[in-house]
Order: structure tokens, then C-alpha cells, then sequence
């Protein structure tokens, strides 16, 4: 009869250190954040950053590793430690209710601002004031499917390694450059340094996202600032922008949340942007 693997221990130096990653002050200081599910570890495994790569220790649970052994050879392909663990150990380190057998330690993702800038990008979402972490993973999410070039979270921000903002991307995390700490006013003028015109978000906005499409301004490079969920932009950051811009509501709807106004602004953009380039 075959051994049963080895199991790593409750108080293993690893699992310890890997629970600590929940709180943002061990991230900051180890750079080291978790992605937890099958979809975060696979996507985790197939990243790498300036050389390296981004997941650099794997827990699984052995029911997991069995079902997603393509993840795990992926994941040791990448160099990767993988520990096998039983499900209160995963329990332990996850910060889901029902965990689902994987939880990865990865390396941050921060693009410095300006390679961001060299790489004259087209379509940014900048999020200024955002504090809920599963709003700031849903936009990044927004953002990566709209096929935006970037995501830049201002100094006033959510930790975007937060593990509600890592669920809440779906992965999306590993996709597209993501520039972390900027203070809007250094964010504003970068993008307008480099040709991108910038545009403010905002329900009390001036400017209709319908009328901005109908105007044709819509086709050139464009960053969107997304504001706070409940009191949406400060009016010195308003003032920053190249306009204030409002999503139309057409029906009885008193306000869109953050995540579905961002989906709608950059996918505008996103559309504006391919029919100009097929002019």
C-alpha cells in the first residue's frame, strides 16, 4: 500500500506566514499578496513580472490537487513550493467562507506609472478615492474585459491586493498593468502628457456620456476617473479633469454603483475607439 502523503503542518513557519499575507501591513512589507481558487492560482501560475515568476508558493488541499492537476503542474513548472494541506489548514490561511482547496502566494504586480506612460496607452481607468475592495477588483475586472491598457489607483485608494479585490477580479489581476499610490493630481497630468484626454465620472457631470459619443469626441485616448462609492469626486478633482462626464439615466433608476458605471464608461470608450481606428 502507497504511503499517504505528507501533509504540511498547522504550524509550519509557511502556513504562518502565508496567513499573515490577509493583513495589508505584512503585504506591504513581504510584497506578497494571496489569490485563492482555481481561476486566481491558475492565471497566477502562468504570470511572470520583469523575468520572474509571479506565484511562488502553492497550499492545495489533496482532493484539489487531484481535481486541478493541471494547475498544479503549472504551478511547479513556474518553480512554485507546493504544500499539501488538509482543510483546516486551507480554511486557516484562506479568507473565504468555503474555500476552495487553493490558495496561492504571489508576488506584487505594481507597473511603475511612467513604463505605463511610455507605452502611450489608449484606454486607463484611474480610481481615486475608491475604498471598497470588492468595487476596486470588479472595476479592474471592468477594465480588463473592456481591454483597457491600465489601471491606476490613486494614494487614496483601496490596497488593491486586498483578498476581496483579488476574488473580486477574477483573475484579472494578472492581465493588465496595474500602477499603485499615485496621487491623482501626478496621475492627471502624466496621462495629459501623453496625449490622453481626461475624463471624470460623475452622476452631477455636466457633459452626457450619450452626447460625448453622438460628438464623436469619444475615439482618441481617454483615462476615466472613477470616484468614491458613496460620494463620488471631490470637486478638486472634478477640476482636474478635461470634462465631467455623466452616464444618462433613462429610466426611474436613481444612481448606477461604481462597477456597472465603470463597465459602461469604458466600454463607450472601448467601441469609440475601434470604430475610429476602422475609419
Amino acid at each position: 500500500m502507497a504511503a499517504a502523503p505528507e501533509l504540511i503542518s498547522p504550524r509550519s513557519t509557511r502556513v504562518a506566514a502565508a496567513r499573515r499575507l490577509a493583513k495589508r501591513n505584512f503585504r506591504g512589507k513581504e510584497r506578497l499578496f494571496l489569490a485563492e481558487g482555481p481561476q486566481a492560482v491558475r492565471e497566477a501560475a502562468a504570470h511572470r513580472a520583469g523575468g520572474e515568476p509571479t506565484l511562488v508558493e502553492l497550499f492545495t488541499t489533496l482532493d484539489a490537487a487531484e481535481r486541478y492537476a493541471e494547475i498544479i503542474g503549472a504551478a511547479r513548472d513556474a518553480g512554485a513550493r507546493v504544500h499539501l494541506a488538509d482543510e483546516s489548514v486551507i480554511a486557516d490561511i484562506s479568507t473565504t467562507v468555503t474555500p476552495q482547496g487553493l490558495v496561492g502566494v504571489c508576488r506584487f504586480l505594481d507597473s511603475p506609472f511612467e513604463a505605463v506612460l511610455a507605452a502611450r496607452p489608449r484606454l486607463v481607468a484611474v480610481l481615486a478615492h475608491v475604498r471598497d475592495p470588492g468595487n476596486a477588483g470588479t472595476v479592474l475586472r471592468c477594465a480588463d474585459a473592456a481591454g483597457a491598457d491600465a489601471v491606476v489607483l490613486t494614494d487614496a485608494s483601496v490596497d488593491l491586493y486586498n483578498p476581496k479585490a483579488v476574488r473580486a477580479s477574477v483573475g484579472s489581476h494578472f492581465h493588465l498593468p496595474v500602477v499603485t499610490g499615485v496621487p491623482v493630481e501626478r496621475a492627471v497630468q502624466g496621462l495629459r502628457d501623453a496625449g490622453v484626454r481626461v475624463l471624470a465620472a460623475d452622476g452631477a457631470g455636466e457633459d452626457d456620456l450619450d452626447h460625448e459619443l453622438d460628438a464623436g469626441t469619444m475615439g482618441g485616448p481617454t483615462a476615466w476617473i472613477f470616484g468614491n462609492e458613496a460620494w463620488g469626486l471631490p470637486e478638486e478633482t472634478r477640476a482636474l479633469a478635461d470634462a465631467v462626464v455623466r452616464v444618462p439615466i433613462h429610466g426611474k433608476a436613481e444612481s448606477l454603483n461604481l462597477a456597472t458605471a465603470a463597465a459602461v464608461c469604458l466600454y463607450a470608450s472601448a467601441r469609440a475607439q475601434r470604430a475610429g481606428s476602422t475609419r
